[in-house]
């Protein structure tokens, strides 16, 4: 018969594990907030022993880094994407490297609204088959009380906008669909570039900390420079676009009979 291991002396003091109130001690949170990011997923689960959590090493790095993300202006909801494709007991070093790297490229802070609302600002009658194809895209999350999350509120007023010129919603979320796939497959070329390169070179020298300073910066200026390339071959293919579509347009008007008197 197996029995769950007790906590360690407490001489091992760095090692041991620690209850949720000597976690809360230990990194200078109160018990109420460190339950809140708990609830939230910031923290992986404690080991239980009955009914007693024990927290180790990977929970102080997580809440270290939680409290430093807070004091450095992030919200609980930027923090809670940021965190959340991080490994469970990745170390501080590891927790710091994530949110380095990750950071640069979240989307703004998500906005809460309601259906009624949603449509209000586009300017029709309230669908919720259109809400359901935004969940579907990925652009909007249903919440517990029945209210919307949109999760790019800048995507959302772009597309707000196109609805404005008279585009129908179910139109443009079509499109939208379609745009989402090809940026997935730009967004995998520019990255594995960059795992290719900077990212496989920084590893092959042994992941020096002098380093890493340049590697994040590079991560940093990463998302300008490609959308500011793919703003540029975007306006070219869609400057010929426009000019095939308007030939195509206009090759479709009758043609006016030579020596005609003008009206």
């Amino acid at each position: 018969m197996t029995t769950a291991a007790m906590p360690r002396p407490e001489g091992d003091d760095t090692q041991r594990e620690l209850t949720v109130d000597e976690l809360a001690a230990r990194v200078g949170v109160t018990v109420r907030n460190l339950r809140a990011y708990s609830a939230r997923g910031l923290l992986p689960p404690p080991r239980m022993v009955g009914r007693t959590g024990y927290y180790g090493r990977e929970h102080v790095a997580r809440l270290i880094l939680v409290r430093e993300m807070l004091a450095e202006g992030y919200s609980l909801a930027m923090i809670e994407r940021t965190l959340a494709s991080a490994p469970p007991t990745a170390s501080s070093a590891t927790l710091a490297l994530h949110r380095a790297l990750l950071a640069p490229w979240l989307p703004p802070e998500p906005e809460v609204t309601t259906g009624q609302e949603l449509a209000a600002r586009a300017g029709v009658a309230e669908n919720s088959a259109v809400v359901d194809q935004l969940v579907e895209l990925g652009l909007i999350r249903r919440l517990d009380d029945g209210r919307l999350e949109v999760l790019d509120p800048a995507l959302l007023t772009a597309g707000l906008q196109v609805v404005e010129l008279g585009v129908p919603p179910e139109e443009l979320i079509a499109a939208q669909a379609a745009v989402t796939e090809h940026v997935r497959e730009i967004a995998q070329t520019y990255v594995q570039m960059f795992v290719d390169t900077a990212w496989r070179s920084f590893v092959a020298a042994g992941s020096p900390p002098e380093e890493l300073e340049r590697v994040q910066a590079m991560v940093a200026r990463l998302q300008p420079v490609a959308a500011q390339a793919l703003l540029a071959a975007f306006r070219t293919e869609m400057a010929a676009a426009v000019e095939s579509a308007v030939e195509t347009a206009l090759s479709q008007f009758p043609e006016e009979e030579s020596g005609s008197p003008p009206a």
